[in-house]
């Protein structure tokens, strides 16, 4: 029976690889729910720049009106009220890791029983999938001790707004929070309050259920949900479940067990809901090191507060995210080079992206911060 095969270097090989990547680095990230082509998804993915050249990509606001009106008697002629408008932009630009193996034709390969070809590409997936993880923290809970931008979506950060962030206690920084000031259910009301009450208003993200975020068609067949999003580290997650009142950890679990819920994409892997506000965890808020993740709390001098955390509250268009690669069959271009008589091998893949929060007129847009003592508990 004839079979068809694709070696190493293939032409084709190269772009079925290229689609694999394309599907696989966002699938592996705890922020694939997020992610949609709709306006009302979390991180909004803007496609312009898949179509045509340029670096940077311009979107804009426009606030509601707030004149009172006329009436009778009121002259309406060269009194009418000026559109307000505010812009903010992205960067994209290139992105990539290299993994070299020893090559099919080696020694090295006839001594595993796995495909070294193979783990390079599921090494790459599984960095993208981190990479898209620690930019969009960094980014969405104002990191600014990060400054390399390769780290931060390819844009540099900016401190979380004044009128968008909360600290427990009310405390006036995240270096002033004591041992006693940990995570309680309230916080969450706290920032739903503020999402509501802001201006413009932060906007519930609207997820479809039974498919992804960007898949936002209004039938009668599909279950849309508005819901905020809240993401805590594992450190605030254990001492929001320590409280066992009524009203408290128990009724934040249940919440999310209906069979209609079971099958909207933002409610697999989530910890609970609140208030309709859907609670989530992630790792990828309290690790350190060279990996680039959010080093927790940032004191009012600008330093590091490793015993503080920051949850973030998200609503519509939170993130704007965009491609480049134009005339592209992916958003990722896949390589591979032997070398040395065809032994050894470089695998390697690159992308053309941007991911940055969103602000509008110096305030952010989509983000609510909230900052707690928040250590290991041993």
């Amino acid at each position: 029976m004839a079979m068809t095969n694709y070696p190493v270097n293939d032409a084709l090989a190269i772009k079925v690889w290229s689609k694999i990547l394309d599907h696989e680095a966002l699938k592996y990230t705890d922020i694939g729910p997020l992610i949609g082509d709709d306006p009302n998804s979390i991180i909004h993915r803007k496609t312009e720049l898949q179509k045509g050249p340029g670096d940077q990509i311009t979107y804009g606001i426009r606030m509601q009106l707030n004149g009172a009106g006329f009436s009778e008697n009121n002259l309406a002629e060269g009194n009418g009220e000026a559109l307000t408008t505010y812009s903010d932009a992205l960067l994209i630009n290139e992105l990539g890791n290299v993994v070299g193996v020893k090559s099919e034709y080696t020694i090295d390969q006839q001594r595993v029983p796995f495909n070294l070809r193979e783990e390079a590409k599921d090494g790459l997936a599984d960095w993208y999938a981190k990479r898209f993880s620690v930019a969009f923290f960094n980014q969405v809970c104002g990191n600014t001790l990060q400054t390399d931008v390769r780290f931060t979506g390819l844009n540099a950060t900016v401190a979380a707004s004044t009128t968008r962030i909360i600290r427990q206690s009310g405390r006036a920084s995240d270096d002033l929070l004591l041992s006693t000031d940990t995570f309680t259910i309230d916080l969450v009301d706290k920032a739903k309050e503020m999402a509501v009450s802001a201006s413009p208003k932060i906007r519930p993200a609207t997820f479809a259920g039974g498919g992804s975020m960007g898949s936002q068609r209004r039938d009668y067949n599909m279950t849309l949900t508005d819901r905020y999003v809240m993401y805590l580290d594992q450190y605030q997650v254990y001492d929001m479940r320590r409280n066992t009142s009524t009203g408290q950890w128990q009724d934040i679990v249940k919440a999310v067990y209906t069979s209609a819920k079971k099958a909207n994409p933002i409610y697999e892997g989530a910890i609970g809901e609140w208030n309709g506000v859907v609670l989530r965890q992630t790792a990828a808020m309290n690790s350190t090191g060279t990996d680039g993740v959010l080093p927790r709390g940032i004191s009012a001098t600008s330093t590091a507060v490793p015993n503080v955390g920051r949850a973030v509250l998200l609503g519509g268009q939170a993130a704007m995210m965009a491609f480049g690669q134009r005339g592209s069959i992916s958003k990722y271009r896949w390589n591979e080079e032997l070398f040395d008589h065809k032994r050894r091998m470089e695998v390697s893949a690159w992308t053309i992206h941007g991911l940055k929060k969103t602000r509008y007129n110096s305030v952010d847009y989509g983000t609510v911060v909230v900052s707690t003592y928040a250590v290991a508990h041993t």
